[in-house]
């Protein structure tokens, strides 16, 4: 009787998921920087020089995940006072144009340490930080490295905010509809997530796991990454996630990604 009773509650709960995937699920991208002129990538972004006179347009993007009455914001791009690059408006007041709240956020997501991701991660301290392992132990080393910014996730690191230092992928919540994915290269503990929605299909968002379309397409490595054979690993892994869920690639910093999604404050359901 009992064991018929646990199959019951755990095809109940299963139920339950599954209901909230297929209703009541969105992904809205939030403006998280001001772009800059153009800028030259053949040197900086390909450690083969493989990009000629390129100059690409660099935006900085953040989403945010909606599940039933749950959310996850999903990086928190360039804080307020970045200079140049800094947000028009912050991410809490493109929330509140939501109607939603700071604590209301249940996960953020950090694809990786760098500023442009974190800078505004410190406006959340209630949310559960789900963030690569690698990457929070570079956070809260003694001396964190250079580009590791460390500083606003000071409530987490004194413990008065949860993290979740992630090993691997993590179904967010335990249906399959939100995943972050483990895709080292850029940093060694870089995390991407894959959104599935119930009416536009699937959404892999890369954080830096690339920068820009022609780095997907030809496998291209910055000369700045952590390390050449994971990225070249990570981009074969999202290039074959995309073909097997017939899914759409998002890169963050490509302003040519944006109409991918539908404009703020529109969501993809």
């Amino acid at each position: 009787m009992k064991k018929t009773f646990s199959l019951l509650a755990a095809t109940a709960c299963m139920l339950a998921s599954l209901s909230v995937s297929a209703q009541d699920m969105s992904l809205t991208r939030l403006d998280c920087g001001t772009p800059q002129a153009p800028t030259p990538v053949n040197q900086r972004f390909s450690d083969t020089f493989a990009y000629g006179d390129l100059k690409l347009q660099f935006v900085f993007s953040c989403y945010l995940v909606k599940h039933g009455d749950d959310y996850l914001l999903w990086d928190t791009g360039h804080s307020m006072s970045a200079p140049n690059v800094a947000p028009k408006v912050s991410v809490v007041d493109q929330l509140a144009k939501l109607n939603v709240k700071p604590d209301q956020i249940k996960y953020v997501g950090i694809s990786h340490y760098h500023a442009d991701h974190t800078g505004q991660v410190a406006s959340f301290p209630k949310a559960l930080l789900l963030i690569g392992k690698y990457e929070w132990d570079g956070i809260t080393a003694p001396t964190p490295a250079a580009g590791v910014n460390y500083a606003p996730f000071e409530s987490w690191k004194k413990g008065d905010s949860k993290v979740e230092p992630l090993v691997n992928d993590k179904d967010v919540w335990g249906d399959g509809s939100v995943i972050v994915l483990a895709t080292p290269g850029h940093t060694p503990g870089h995390r991407s997530l894959m959104v599935k929605l119930p009416q536009s299909g699937t959404f892999i968002l890369v954080g830096d796991a690339v920068h820009f379309r022609e780095n997907y397409e030809s496998f291209g490595v910055p000369w700045f990454n952590h390390d050449r054979a994971q990225t070249v690993a990570s981009i074969d892994r999202i290039k074959k996630l995309l073909a097997n869920t017939k899914g759409t690639l998002i890169i963050q910093h490509d302003a040519r990604d944006i109409a991918k999604l539908p404009a703020f404050p529109a969501a993809a359901r």
